[in-house]
């Protein structure tokens, strides 16, 4: 039997005004993920902060938070085989413009700061982002 990982992944604002939270679950339920937990939340500045650290002192850092602290999120952690590699490859490039198509930003993202999901990058990721919009927790 294969291992099974966990991943983070967030429905950003613009994808959680336009109703897409239903579709963007379904596709990763469809490929095999299971939903550990989730939640619908507001993040508040110091969260995002946190968020988006290894971006501070770059010219787009304010606009990440302003974005992020727009409105609701929807935070998951997701648990499949090969979990982080396959939820980046489902969702797509940071650039909708070269996103396939098929893909989540590919499908319905509208431009780069306008990218309708985060998905963690790598197994450190993982752990860093579960524990900022998660806390620790028996689950996880």
């Amino acid at each position: 039997m294969l291992e099974k990982t966990r991943t983070f992944v967030m429905v950003k604002p613009d994808g959680v005004q336009r109703g897409l939270v239903g579709d963007i679950v379904k596709r990763f339920e469809q490929r095999g993920f299971r939903l550990v937990e989730a939640k619908i939340m507001r993040v508040d500045r110091a969260l995002a902060e946190r968020h988006y650290s290894q971006h501070q002192g770059k010219p787009f850092f304010e606009e990440l938070v302003d974005y992020i602290t727009s409105d609701s999120v929807f935070a998951v952690i997701l648990e499949g085989v090969n979990a982080v590699a396959i939820a980046r490859s489902m969702i797509g490039a940071t650039n909708p413009a070269a996103a396939l198509s098929g893909t989540i930003r590919g499908d319905y993202a509208t431009s780069v700061e306008y990218n309708i999901i985060h998905g963690s990058d790598s197994a450190e990721s993982v752990e860093r982002e579960i524990a900022l919009f998660f806390g620790a927790s028996d689950g996880v």
